[in-house]
C-alpha cells in the first residue's frame, strides 16, 4: 500500500508541476503577444523619423546646420532616374494621353496606354481637361490646336 501512496503523491507532484508549467507558458505567450504589437507600432513612427547619426555625440546641432531635413509621416518621395541632358528615353504618360487624344474615347486611350494603370490614365486625362489641353466631343477625346503645337515644340 505504501507504494501505491508514493506513486499517488509522485503522479500529483508532477500534475502540479505541469499546471505551473502551464501557466507560465501562457504568461510568457502574452508578454510576447504584447511585445510584438509595441514592436510594429515603435516600428510605424520610426519609419518616417530616423535619426541621422553624427560622428560626435557632443554636437546635436551638426545635423540641423548639415541641412538635413526631418521628414515627417506619410509617402517617401521617390525619385526617378533621368539621363543626362534631361531628356527622357520615353515619353511620359502624360505626353502619351495627349499624344492619343485623337478622337479617341477614353477606354481606347486606356488599352492604348498598356504598361499604365486605367486610374492613371483617367488622371492624366483629368488634368489635359482642366489645363484646356484635351477636349471632349460627342463621348470622344480631341487635343486642342494649342496643346498639339506646344506638344511638338522642340525642348
Amino acid at each position: 500500500m505504501a507504494t501505491f501512496d508514493e506513486i499517488t503523491k509522485e503522479k500529483q507532484r508532477v500534475s502540479e508541476a505541469l499546471a505551473r508549467a502551464d501557466a507560465q507558458r501562457e504568461k510568457l505567450t502574452h508578454q510576447l503577444s504584447e511585445l510584438e504589437a509595441a514592436e510594429r507600432v515603435l516600428e510605424r513612427y520610426r519609419k518616417g523619423t530616423r535619426a541621422v547619426k553624427t560622428g560626435s555625440a557632443k554636437t546635436p546641432s551638426a545635423a540641423k546646420k548639415a541641412g538635413v531635413p526631418a521628414r515627417g509621416r506619410g509617402r517617401q518621395p521617390t525619385t526617378a532616374a533621368k539621363p543626362a541632358g534631361g531628356k527622357r528615353g520615353s515619353s511620359s504618360l502624360s505626353d502619351r494621353v495627349l499624344a492619343l487624344a485623337v478622337g479617341k474615347t477614353q477606354q481606347e486611350i486606356t488599352a492604348a496606354c498598356k504598361s499604365a494603370r486605367p486610374n492613371h490614365v483617367g488622371a492624366a486625362v483629368s488634368r489635359h481637361k482642366r489645363a484646356g489641353r484635351i477636349e471632349e466631343r460627342h463621348g470622344k477625346l480631341y487635343a486642342t490646336r494649342a496643346a498639339q503645337t506646344e506638344h511638338r515644340a522642340p525642348v
